[in-house]
């Protein structure tokens, strides 16, 4: 086994880990949008996926949980289910990458094994690039909102925007980390592949005392 299979795995799978981390952080959060105005200057507001939030300048802060799910705006409510989908998918790669590593259980080298993993490690790979892009989409898809918002002509200039959060950049992290341990995993399987099939089959050597016996055989005839 290649030392460079070893350290594709162990990278995929730590950014896979750090991905997951962040995309929960990205849900949990409710710093998606922020919103702070001329008129009170000592507050300023947050929206989440879960809640509002008010921080005031002492350092305070008041969060209050939507009140009813039908309630919703569309785009919170397609954020939420494609975040839940996204976290749980991330999960799931991340459990099956781990016991996929060649280096688990690595007394046992049999080349049905070895197959094994690399199916696990394949499967993981599939799911880390589908939880990167379910990640980026309800990111994207608020900035995009967001922006169109902010440029809004119609609404006077008065009128308080709301901004990029913090939220939105951790989500955007997570899905390039998302999309880097897939590739990661991916091409460890790969070199995986391409160093069983460059390995040389072993070829039955007859022995001295087989030999000897035909001879001694062939010798009596």
């Amino acid at each position: 086994m290649e030392p460079g299979v070893c350290v594709l795995e162990l990278v995929g799978v730590f950014f896979s880990t750090a991905a997951w981390f962040c995309s929960l952080a990205t849900t949990l959060m409710s710093t998606w949008l922020t919103l702070s105005t001329d008129l009170l200057p000592t507050e300023s507001y947050e929206l989440g996926l879960w809640e509002t939030c008010v921080v005031q300048e002492l350092g305070s802060l008041e969060c209050r949980p939507y009140n009813s799910l039908l309630g919703l705006p569309p785009d919170i409510t397609l954020a939420r289910i494609l975040m839940c989908v996204t976290v749980a998918t991330g999960l799931l790669s991340l459990l099956l990458a781990i016991p996929g590593m060649y280096m688990v259980n690595s007394c046992d080298r049999r080349l049905e094994d070895i197959k094994r993993k690399r199916v696990m490690k394949m499967v993981a790979a599939a799911l880390c690039f589908l939880a990167g892009i379910l990640g980026l989409i309800p990111v994207s898809y608020i900035a995009h909102l967001t922006v169109v918002r902010f440029f809004d002509k119609n609404l006077p200039e008065m009128v308080p925007r709301w901004e990029f959060g913090d939220a939105l950049f951790c989500g955007w992290a997570a899905g390039f980390l998302h999309l880097v341990a897939g590739a990661l995993l991916f091409s460890s399987c790969v070199c995986l592949q391409n160093d069983n099939c460059n390995t040389p089959a072993r070829v039955p050597v007859p022995t001295a005392r087989g030999s000897s016996r035909r001879k001694t055989r062939s010798e009596y005839v």
